[in-house]
């Protein structure tokens, strides 16, 4: 039997690759079989800034969870009850497990899937109180629910010429897309989104896939915003004394816009020069810039436990949020995790149709599965780029 060799947590810091064993159609925590899945051998997996969260020690992940969640791959098994997904198709596989059979699946909400995790709704490959599913970083992975989770592309050739693309289609560019969506972008649209990692670089493509008028993005990192400008994004540098209404008004010409997107999360910072952790601080700031009446879009990770928040408080999600201010603003909140099966048929159709490069807007750089532990490295020193694993050295240069 082969080996599969998987991106493992080793401690804050720190990850391995390690041999994880070759994967079967089964869901070992219930002793039984898992007839309605496949085996995929792994295409592409991403690094995630989630993943990144994970690795700093900045959740309660317990040394040897197998890392990864963004996963194209292969179908090189398919279990006995799977009718639609055939051996040889390859697959985007969204990186929220659903069953497809609960109310929530139903009813389009497979980011909380009421079958797919013991402990609460949602489930998701190799993440911290998610299921206990194994992680995608890997040669191999098992992928449950085939037939209602994979999305086959229509043509496989066309599909490795547009591999670095259509692997964003597990998580980030799904993910940005609805940030931006939920928070009502629209033609004509103007959109500040704050963090410019690769979910922030993905939701301001969508956004001007959406038919935004400007779009501005916002962080303290010269590199991450420089390539925030390279497909024509407006740009603020938090570092800046002036604070954000007053630059996003020498933009706009107006302090506010119309849509805003928290694309930062729990580990945010203050703003200014050497400015400390301030979990609150992005969603206070898009609460201030948006218009009154306006949506926001949070798909930045809020955690319920944080072992490294700053105070008692952070520790447990309970963060300082100017919650009156959004009240006599009548604004509206989207949160939690994407729903990708939502919106990732049409995110593919417009990557196949050439109506948007999503790989070079966050700047798609593959590595091999032996160098995912340098990408971790890179990555938390604040790299512009999205670190794509190619276990099976299968992408082209």
């Amino acid at each position: 039997m082969a080996g599969n060799r998987c991106v493992v947590y080793m401690g804050p810091g720190k990850v391995e690759v390690h041999d994880i064993g070759f994967p079967e159609l089964a869901l070992p925590e219930q002793n039984r079989k898992c007839e309605h899945g496949v085996i995929l051998k792994v295409v592409a997996t991403n690094i995630c800034g989630s993943d990144q969260h994970m690795v700093r020690g900045r959740t309660t992940a317990p040394i040897g969870q197998t890392l990864g969640h963004e996963i194209t791959g292969e179908v090189i098994e398919a279990g006995r009850d799977v009718e639609f997904i055939k051996k040889g198709d390859l697959v985007s596989v969204p990186f929220n497990i659903a069953c497809g059979r609960c109310r929530n699946c139903k009813e389009g909400k497979t980011g909380v899937c009421l079958n797919v995790n013991p402990a609460r709704p949602g489930a998701a490959y190799g993440y911290v109180d998610m299921g206990g599913w194994r992680g995608g970083q890997a040669e191999y992975v098992m992928v449950p629910y085939a037939d209602f989770d994979a999305l086959q592309f229509p043509d496989r050739d066309q599909a490795m010429e547009k591999i670095r693309d259509l692997t964003m289609l597990s998580d980030i560019f799904p993910t940005g897309y609805h940030g931006a969506f939920s928070a009502g972008v629209t033609t004509g649209s103007t959109v500040y989104v704050a963090g410019a990692g690769p979910v922030g670089l993905a939701c301001a493509a969508s956004a001007q896939l959406l038919g935004a008028a400007v779009v501005i993005v916002g962080d303290m990192n010269p590199e991450r915003l420089a390539q925030a400008r390279s497909f024509g994004c407006e740009t603020i540098d938090l570092t800046r004394g002036a604070s954000l209404p007053e630059q996003i008004e020498q933009i706009l010409g107006e302090p506010e816009v119309d849509a805003a997107v928290d694309c930062v999360g729990f580990e945010a910072r203050g703003h200014g020069a050497g400015a400390g952790e301030a979990p609150a601080t992005v969603l206070n700031d898009v609460m201030s810039v948006t218009r009154a009446g306006g949506q926001l879009g949070i798909p930045g990770l809020y955690v319920t436990g944080d072992p490294g928040g700053i105070d008692e408080n952070a520790r447990i999600g309970q963060l300082g949020v100017r919650i009156g201010l959004g009240w006599a603003k009548s604004l509206s909140f989207t949160t939690g995790q994407c729903p990708v099966m939502r919106y990732h048929r049409r995110l593919m159709m417009a990557i196949l149709h050439d109506r948007v490069q999503i790989a070079r807007a966050v700047n798609a750089t593959v590595i091999s599965l032996d160098n995912a532990p340098l990408g971790y490295q890179d990555f938390d020193k604040g790299a512009a780029k999205k670190f794509v694993i190619d276990p099976h050295r299968s992408i082209a240069a």
